[in-house]
């Protein structure tokens, strides 16, 4: 009998081993993982963060903070850059996206958040009500106040949900849970525009889709835009929890001592594993290639399936893909894992490739080898 409650759908495997791109389970055969473990392990079982993680861990893993923290502080610097923001850090994706809620109505003392049908943006309160699936807040109501559901690319549907009492504009620009869906370049730079206009904040969910997932740091560098609050998790620390909040400068009066908190949020052990991943993002020329990378995975699923008369359509950015077919999604999993090939689903009938961004041409080329069989 389990003493685990069971909201996991689990599959009969247990993983007992990482190199590389690869886990293995506790017979010892390998699997090659597109899946980075939900995108977190952006850079597969790193050696650096190995190394940093163990030298970290010798002489301190947690102080509250109550005190200083140079490593936050590093960490702040990397991501920011010569950006005009400042950083908040917690322990994950819903909270980060929390934290963006209480400071846009905060800041503006507004209480109304605009956000899209089919977004994802987390599981706590807060982050379920701004999350446009009914699935995800079923049996848990009454939810949050003050959210409302635009259609997603529809710059229309926004104008008409703006009231005197709309704070902030939240989404994603890769709606990853529900189908892997980019946005339209013309629609979010019209969006900004529109935000601007009103004195709506902004806020862009990039737990997802940053830390290179789509061959850039931000996702919002390929769309030309600089939000006012940005969110992120899941490859920040390449699967240390950690959560991060970015927001403008002009923002800070809203977050003074004592308005917000977290008592994990940021501590040395994240931090230090924090570090080591954005140094590696970070190193010339390592972006651009995840980014080549993504384009060659796109271009080999475009010529292996396009006979599959079971796919539907292929569609993301950078190393976040979205297969759409009509066969069952449990079933593909299930086969391609006896393949040895990780994979995510999304939304109803979509398969999601999440690889490494440390993923080979030749590991490229097996997984596409292995969903070709699968697909077919």
């Amino acid at each position: 009998m389990s003493h685990l409650f069971p909201n996991y759908h689990r599959s009969p495997i247990t993983f007992v081993k990482a190199e590389n791109n690869s886990l293995y389970d506790s017979s010892g055969k390998a699997y090659l993982d597109f899946s980075s473990g939900i995108g977190v392990t952006n850079l597969g079982f790193h050696s650096a963060l190995v190394a940093s993680l163990s030298e970290q861990v010798q002489t301190l893993w947690h102080t509250p903070n109550l005190y200083q923290n140079p490593l936050q502080e590093e960490v702040a610097d990397l991501l920011i850059g010569e950006r005009d923001y400042l950083a908040y850090f917690c322990n994950s994706g819903a909270e980060s996206n929390e934290a963006a809620i209480k400071l846009a109505r905060k800041a503006t003392g507004k209480s109304d958040i605009i956000a899209f049908k089919n977004s994802f943006h987390g599981r706590t309160f807060g982050a379920m009500s701004a999350t446009g699936q009914e699935k995800i807040q079923k049996g848990f109501g009454p939810l949050l106040s003050g959210f409302q559901y635009a259609s997603f690319n529809d710059l229309a549907s926004v104008e008409a949900l703006i009231s005197e009492n709309t704070a902030a504009v939240m989404l994603e620009l890769v709606q990853g849970e529900s189908g892997v869906h980019p946005a339209d370049k013309a629609f979010i730079k019209g969006l900004e525009t529109l935000c601007h206009e009103q004195n709506i904040l902004l806020i862009v969910d990039e737990v997802q889709t940053g830390m290179g997932r789509t061959g850039t740091l931000f996702a919002f560098e390929q769309y030309e835009i600089e939000p006012d609050i940005v969110t992120l998790a899941k490859g920040l620390a390449n699967g240390v929890p950690v959560g991060a909040m970015l927001g403008r400068t002009s923002l800070a009066h809203a977050f003074g001592p004592g308005s917000h908190g977290s008592t994990f949020g940021g501590n040395v052990l994240a931090m230090s594993a924090s570090k080591a991943t954005l140094q590696i993002l970070k190193e010339p020329g390592f972006l651009e290639e995840a980014s080549a990378k993504g384009d060659y995975l796109m271009t080999q699923l475009k010529d292996k399936l396009q006979d599959c008369v079971s796919v539907f359509d292929l569609r993301g950015l950078g190393l976040m893909v979205g297969i759409e077919t009509s066969l069952e999604l449990s079933k593909v999993v299930e086969q391609a894992r006896a393949g040895g090939l990780i994979l995510l689903t999304a939304g109803t009938n979509t398969i999601r490739l999440l690889p490494p961004l440390t993923v080979t041409s030749a590991e490229i080329d097996q997984a596409v080898n292995v969903l070709q069989k699968v697909l077919a």
